[in-house]
C-alpha cells in the first residue's frame, strides 16, 4: 500500500505504476525467451488493456544547435509522457541506462523505464532532470 502511496507522488508514478504491472502481466503469461518485439507488442496490448496509449517504435530526433544530427525510435512511448526500453538479458547493464538517459534527455522527456525480460524480471525507473539523472531499481 505504501508503494502505491509513494508512486502517486513520483513524476508520472500512477502511470509508471501501471506499466510495470502490464510487464508483469505480459512476463507472467509469456516467461523469457522470446525477442523484444515480442514483449514490446505484448506490452502495448496490456497497456490498451488499461486504456493507456503506447506508440511503438515511436520516432524522437536528436539534435544539435537546434538542427536535426540523428533520430532512433524508443520501444514504447507511453501516453507521450514515459519512454520505455525493454530488454531480454541476463540484467540490465549501464550501456542500457546511458541509451535511455540520452533517450531522455534528447527527447526532453524527463521519465522512463528499462523493463529487462530475463530469466528473473528486472525495472529501472530512471528520471532526467538538467541537473542530474536519478535511477529506482527492481529486480
Amino acid at each position: 500500500m505504501s508503494e502505491i502511496r509513494d508512486a502517486l507522488h513520483l513524476a508520472h508514478g500512477h502511470l509508471t505504476q501501471q506499466v510495470i504491472g502490464g510487464f508483469y502481466d505480459v512476463y507472467n503469461e509469456l516467461g523469457a525467451g522470446f525477442v523484444e518485439s515480442v514483449y514490446t507488442r505484448a506490452l502495448q496490448i496490456a497497456l490498451a488493456a488499461r486504456g493507456i496509449a503506447a506508440e511503438r517504435e515511436a520516432p524522437l530526433r536528436v539534435r544539435y544547435r537546434e538542427i536535426v544530427v540523428g533520430d532512433f525510435r524508443a520501444d514504447l512511448l507511453v501516453q507521450q509522457l514515459v519512454i520505455v526500453e525493454l530488454k531480454t538479458c541476463d540484467k540490465i547493464q549501464p550501456p542500457h541506462e546511458r541509451q535511455l538517459r540520452n533517450y531522455l534527455r534528447a527527447s526532453g522527456l524527463s521519465v522512463g523505464l528499462i523493463l529487462n525480460v530475463g530469466d528473473t524480471p528486472g525495472v529501472k525507473r530512471m528520471i532526467w532532470t538538467a541537473e542530474r539523472p536519478c535511477t529506482e531499481t527492481r529486480g
